[in-house]
């Protein structure tokens, strides 16, 4: 739960209520907010915001955190209209009181916030409250979504007023995947889908940076590694990578890097042969070479310089040991050591698990590694559900915790999944405990890229990724229980992401499917 609200919200609201405002309970067509949010009272009348719309706040700014999101904020509501500045207006700006003075971005933070917009009797400030600055960038996106341009006034206006918010997310991880592997994503890409994240209050972007395929990050430790890349012209180096982490924790957003191992790694030996098991057969990663583990150390000494999220990833999905046992000298390995190719996987997994906590890292395993010995692996480990249900109740049951994006549900790629399906999909099915539903900190969708790049990924996760994002931010009670009910307000929200500039494809038809026909954006 958010933080107790200040007496004086206290006493606002309470006003509010007994002023005859509407208390909406359940998800409403007649309230175009996405995702809806915890307690929502609405009034009937109109505001009109100043042309010379003010932040105000005595909270010390030092990074420009909430200076630049208020700033980006008014850029959204204006949409690139010209507005009236001479218009008399109701609204004369937001002001804003936020407890904490912690501006360190990370797992649990508290992204509460408390949003009241008064009755338009006289000029007024609205009222964001938050305990941290995050939380007050989620209150002021949620405001940019009460505010329209009025095209006859020429006047940015919010209807239904006065409101009172009081708002926090169900779940505290909720994700969003993005693979450069298999096909590269510039960097403005990249800082276009970390926007479009904040619009539905994802915090968390998984960069699947390497694989088979491709290996594009420059590793200092090892600069031979992004010998793997596709071409020079197709990578990133460490300032990029830095760049990416520093714009999205300005925008509440943390980077989930993900290095996995031992298999999807056949990229690392096009700079260094000796992490293949031999040249015809060039994957999973030699588990009997020394220098792989250096390798691997390397990798993560230098994540830890970039990447400042508590979570790395280690992937351990989809492991094929055959190279293992058909290669000569590892084969001899594994007769010396007693092991057998599973008790390799383990040996490989559990000590890459290692290396990342000496880094200080928590680590984030696919499903795999659990289904195949759970026990084992580090107390500090999350598992990463992929292949189906059953999978978290399990996970859960015996004490680690879980993040969950079941392929059949929340696989981006997967274009003939509807976003009705992505709105059903429940992380705590047949988890009934309270002890082990806190253990499932979130969940994923995954926009894998064997069949997106830049051209055609916004409108591959949108709009579906938004119904997964409502799943994770709204209280379970006040999720619809049929999609029908929501259809309506998330037709609006795609219009929203195209009217903010994102490629977001309408909510007929399959992922990334175009228009059939002429018509209205909000009947598409």
């Amino acid at each position: 739960m958010g933080k107790m609200l200040s007496e004086a919200f206290l006493i606002i609201t309470v006003a509010l209520v007994l002023a005859n405002t509407v208390v909406v309970k359940v998800s409403g067509q007649s309230l175009t907010i996405w995702p809806m949010p915890a307690t929502v009272s609405y009034g009937q009348s109109h505001l009109y915001l100043s042309g010379n719309f003010k932040l105000s706040t005595e909270y010390v700014d030092s990074s420009g955190i909430l200076k630049d999101g208020f700033n980006r904020m008014v850029s959204l509501i204006k949409m690139d209209h010209v507005v009236d500045a001479n218009r008399s207006a109701s609204l004369l700006g937001l002001h804003v009181v936020i407890s904490s003075p912690n501006e360190q971005l990370q797992y649990g933070i508290d992204e509460s916030y408390n949003l009241m917009v008064p009755s338009p009797e006289k000029p007024a400030y609205a009222h964001l409250e938050a305990q941290t600055v995050y939380g007050a960038l989620h209150g002021l996106q949620t405001f940019s979504q009460l505010c329209h341009f009025n095209i006859k006034r020429k006047v940015i206006e919010i209807q239904m007023a006065p409101w009172t918010i009081i708002d926090h997310p169900r779940f505290s991880f909720r994700g969003l995947l993005i693979d450069t592997s298999r096909h590269y994503l510039p960097l403005p890409v990249i800082k276009n889908v970390i926007d479009s994240m904040t619009y539905a209050k994802l915090n968390a972007l998984h960069w699947h940076i390497v694989d088979t395929q491709s290996f594009p990050l420059e590793i200092p430790s090892y600069p031979k590694l992004w010998n793997g890349a596709y071409s020079t012209s197709e990578r990133y180096t460490v300032a990029d990578a830095a760049e990416v982490v520093s714009y999205a924790q300005k925008r509440g957003v943390n980077v989930l890097a993900e290095v996995d191992v031992p298999g999807h790694a056949l990229s690392w030996g096009f700079g260094y042969p000796s992490l293949w098991p031999s040249k015809d057969c060039q994957q999973p990663l030699d588990v009997s070479n020394e220098f792989t583990f250096k390798v691997l150390d390397g990798i993560l000494s230098d994540f830890s310089k970039i990447f400042k999220f508590k979570f790395v990833h280690l992937g351990g999905d989809e492991v094929d040991t055959s190279c293992w046992t058909t290669t000569p000298h590892i084969s001899k390995w594994l007769k010396k050591n007693h092991l057998n190719e599973s008790q390799a996987y383990e040996y490989f997994v559990l000590r890459a698990q290692n290396i990342a906590l000496s880094h200080g890292y928590e680590i984030v395993n696919w499903e795999e590694t659990f289904n195949n010995f759970g026990n084992k692996l580090s107390r500090k480990t999350v598992v990463h559900n992929w292949l189906g249900g059953g999978v978290a109740q399990k996970v859960v049951a015996s004490g680690l915790r879980c993040i969950v994006s079941n392929q059949d549900k929340w696989y981006l790629d997967h274009l003939d999944t509807t976003w009705e399906e992505f709105y059903l999909n429940e992380p705590l099915t047949n988890i009934t405990k309270l002890n082990e539903q806190k253990l499932v900190i979130g969940g994923e969708v995954c926009m894998w890229g064997e069949t997106v790049d830049g051209s055609d990924i916004e409108q591959t996760i949108w709009p579906r990724a938004a119904a997964a994002a409502e799943r994770l931010w709204t209280p379970y009670d006040k999720l619809a229980k049929n999609p029908r009910q929501v259809t309506k307000r998330l037709a609006y929200f795609r219009c929203l992401l195209n009217q903010r500039g994102v490629a977001a494809a309408p909510l007929d038809g399959q992922g990334r499917s175009p228009p059939v026909g002429p018509g209205s954006c909000y009947v598409q």
